[in-house]
């Protein structure tokens, strides 16, 4: 008659295998944690689904879904820059009303020093420039803008996750679109790159409210973006009206270029 031993020895021999398997591993941990680390960070990654690596939703940051590549966020932004009939209201109807609140809000800001008449001044995000020329009208002249489709002279082409501009070029920043970034990281790190040391940067913002259906992402407090502004330090947040945005941030960059990687 077979024992239990001779009678099922496949079993004994995989039991076998696998107590060395997990052995070998935890040695593998043990003596490499560092490549380890990176092994699962690279395999993590690689199953990401399109450009996840720069999104970065958190409780008060959630990017909205529904993109599969950058290529189709920005046709998805080019379809709100470029319809004729929004074009036709942001230069006609909407043109001096615009104006006219931009220019109270950069007037505040140039009472609080934040800006100046001799101000180097970038609009991010800026359409056809309705807030570089306020900036000019309370007699900041140095300014322009840049967004997807250009507008000139007002405003040039470029893309705010990319801005086409040297390192440490403007004295102030100012953009309304946040709401509009796939990448918010980016965007704000290329804030910071093109700003001056010392210099301001200020967002206008909704907190109380989502955004319209072309918006990439919701903001619900200012936490994260003190927290996307590595380089700044938060100076002051006040309560706005300006065009569905509720909320003004400004920060003054404290440090000095570093090399990041997104």
């Amino acid at each position: 008659m077979e024992t239990a031993k001779t009678k099922h020895p496949t079993f004994k021999y995989l039991i076998l295998s696998l107590s060395l398997s997990f052995l070998l591993l935890f040695l593998f941990i043990s003596l490499h944690p560092n490549r380890f680390q990176a092994l699962l960070t690279t395999t993590v990654t690689e199953n990401r689904p399109p450009h996840s690596a720069f999104v970065s939703s958190t409780e008060d940051l959630k990017i909205r879904p529904g993109y599969t590549s950058y290529d189709t966020y920005i046709q998805r932004q080019l379809n709100k820059t470029l319809n004729p009939k929004l074009r036709e209201i942001w230069t006609t109807r909407d043109w001096d009303r615009k104006i006219q609140v931009f220019s109270r809000f950069f007037a505040d800001l140039k009472s609080e020093k934040f800006l100046a008449d001799s101000s180097k001044c970038l609009c991010v995000g800026a359409r056809v420039g309705q807030e570089v020329e306020a900036l000019k009208r309370v007699g900041v002249a140095d300014s322009i803008g840049i967004d997807l489709v250009p507008f000139p002279p007002l405003v040039i082409k470029g893309d705010f996750h990319n801005q086409p501009f040297d390192d440490e070029t403007f004295d102030f920043e100012f953009s309304n679109v946040f709401d509009h970034a796939l990448r918010p990281e980016k965007f704000v790190a290329e804030i910071e790159r093109t700003l001056k040391s010392d210099g301001i940067a200020v967002l206008h913002v909704s907190l109380s409210r989502r955004g319209d259906k072309y918006s990439a992402n919701d903001l619900y407090s200012v936490k994260p973006l003190v927290k996307l502004f590595r380089r700044s330090k938060l100076v002051r947040v006040r309560k706005v009206d300006g065009f569905g945005l509720d909320t003004e941030v400004v920060f003054r960059k404290t440090m000095k270029n570093i090399k990041q990687r997104f």
